[in-house]
């Protein structure tokens, strides 16, 4: 798929995981990342400002040229690319570009850029790869996968039991959702009871709305009033809905909600859960099944581990606090095991 096809409309997944057929359930909410899937990241219009300087420290480059920390090519792991996949020289990376600071559009709004591309990016330096990087719709990227269209994916995905069914795992980064609220709220969100009687905005598809989802159930099963579920068409609507009062919260991708806070002064974060709640998960490069490559991305991601370039990266966007010890190779066979290891749990806003 071509860089310039973007993002496309969610508006036909704005419905309930129970509405859609059990086929559809499996792409979607199964293998589907854990991000707000086909959202633009609100402030990255065209004209805009090429860095963004935040209340964290860290200074947002968003600008086409990114002048990504790169890495040296380990000829021994270049050795092991398949055959198949090394051929042309290129490592093909499906993205879907929306969620700040994770993946999103530069300010030339077609330019790809974010702290997954960075990922990548050392990831096909270590194993002598060009790095072509492929912007995809949401519910796209797990049939491209499948067909061989896109090599790996680097796009907030998160590792469940119905992705390793069709899917390997190189673990990189720690997963979590954040719940934002506006700045003078009073909310503290730690669980099912607190998000009772409220409007809260959600993805479609997503994680978040699948754990969304979980809660309402246990709020009726408790007699309790269940929270209103809010689906907009892009990530701007969304945030606008947040801060106009439309919406009393908004469930996200923590690293994108940290930012906000970080870069506004209107909202905050007012809680964190795993991505894989009631488990725990992690977010992992996402490649076809038995064909051999995630083994050398998780090589390759320790590696960049080892070198100091993994957290240089992770310091760029402001994510130190979801780095990893090490990356793991995580398949169906392994994935119980690699459940059974707690994620790390970061800091809490």
């Amino acid at each position: 798929m071509a860089l310039s096809t973007g993002l496309s409309s969610r508006a036909r997944r704005v419905r309930t995981l129970a509405a859609l057929p059990a086929v559809v359930l499996l792409s979607a909410a199964g293998l589907s990342a854990c991000a707000d899937p086909g959202a633009t990241a609100a402030g990255t219009s065209g004209g805009g400002a090429q860095t963004t300087a935040a209340r964290n420290g860290v200074v947002y480059n968003t600008s086409p040229d990114q002048q990504r920390i790169r890495a040296g090519k380990d000829a021994a792991l270049a050795a092991k690319v398949p055959g198949l996949i090394g051929k042309d020289g290129k490592l093909t990376v499906a993205t879907t570009a929306g969620s700040i600071p994770l993946s999103f559009h530069a300010t030339d709004d077609k330019t790809p850029i974010g702290s997954e591309l960075d990922i990548a990016q050392l990831v096909a330096d270590k194993l002598g790869l060009e790095l072509d990087v492929q912007v995809t719709s949401w519910e796209n990227w797990p049939l491209k996968t499948q067909s061989g269209d896109f090599e790996a994916v680097f796009s907030n995905v998160g590792v469940n039991k119905d992705r390793v069914k069709l899917f390997d795992f190189a673990s990189y980064r720690a997963a979590f959702m954040g719940f934002e609220a506006k700045k003078s709220a009073s909310y503290d969100i730690k669980g099912a009871d607190d998000i009772s009687g409220l409007k809260v905005s959600v993805g479609s598809g997503t994680n978040q709305e699948k754990i969304l989802l979980a809660w309402n159930k246990e709020l009726e099963g408790k007699g309790k009033a269940p929270a209103t579920l809010q689906y907009y068409s892009s990530d701007a609507d969304t945030i606008l809905a947040l801060s106009s009062g439309r919406t009393d919260l908004n469930i996200a991708p923590y690293p994108s909600t940290v930012y906000r806070e970080n870069t506004r002064d209107d909202l905050k974060v007012v809680g964190k859960v795993n991505a894989g709640w009631p488990s725990e998960t992690l977010v992992a490069a996402t490649t076809l099944r038995g064909n051999g490559l995630a083994p050398v991305i998780t090589e390759a991601l320790n590696s960049a581990i080892d070198d100091g370039s993994y957290a240089k990266v992770l310091e760029r966007w402001g994510l130190s606090e979801e780095a990893l010890p090490e990356s793991k190779n995580i398949t169906e066979e392994t994935f119980a095991a690699a459940q059974a290891t707690p994620a790390p749990s970061g800091k809490t806003s």
